[in-house]
């Protein structure tokens, strides 16, 4: 009622979904209270998977990248010894938020990220060439990112989220990037 009186266009999303039933169950439970765009999480790989499925029933996703990262490659977020399977460069991570956003393209529908992975200025260029439609981030890492946008073309941020997700790990895909970038800014 609440935001039927405010005239706000009030986004509900559901974590952990991994399923359509889910999404779609979700979904009926929004509209059913008057609200009109429903999305989910994008947290485990499955749901990952389904994107495109998801997508048929919610409005929206939202890819948190510290969830799926920690699910795709079975990595404890409390032991270091496996804190590089968290890095967010992985390729794996990266393929995963790449079908997310091929289906949201797919279907006019947005895909975002939330998490410390948009912060990053230079895996920002990767994930926008991937095709996600916004960023969530602290504010202190807007101007930084802001800054990366600006300073490279659509075009060029797709050949870079080539580039990463062309490498073998966290590390190449960094610096495929990085070196990437050094050779545009040097033409």
């Amino acid at each position: 009622r609440a935001a039927k009186a405010t005239s706000a266009d009030v986004w509900v999303m559901a974590p952990m979904v991994a399923t359509r039933p889910e999404a779609a169950a979700f979904a009926e439970q929004v509209r059913a209270a008057g609200l009109m765009t429903a999305g989910v999480m994008v947290e485990v790989p499955a749901a990952a998977v389904l994107a495109a499925r998801l997508l048929e029933v919610v409005d929206f996703l939202s890819i948190g990248t510290n969830d799926l990262s920690q699910y795709t490659l079975a990595a404890d977020r409390t032991s270091g010894e496996l804190a590089d399977l968290l890095d967010p460069w992985q390729p794996a991570l990266l393929h995963l938020i790449a079908t997310c956003a091929t289906a949201g393209r797919a279907a006019g529908k947005p895909v975002s990220i939330c998490g410390e992975a948009a912060s990053d200025p230079m895996l920002a260029l990767v994930l926008v060439g991937l095709g996600v439609t916004s960023l969530s981030m602290s504010a202190r890492g807007i101007n930084a990112v802001r800054a990366s946008l600006a300073g490279q073309s659509l075009a060029r941020c797709r050949e870079l989220a080539a580039l990463a997700l062309d490498a073998d790990d966290a590390q190449a895909a960094r610096a495929a990037v990085r070196d990437g970038i050094g050779h545009s800014a040097a033409s």
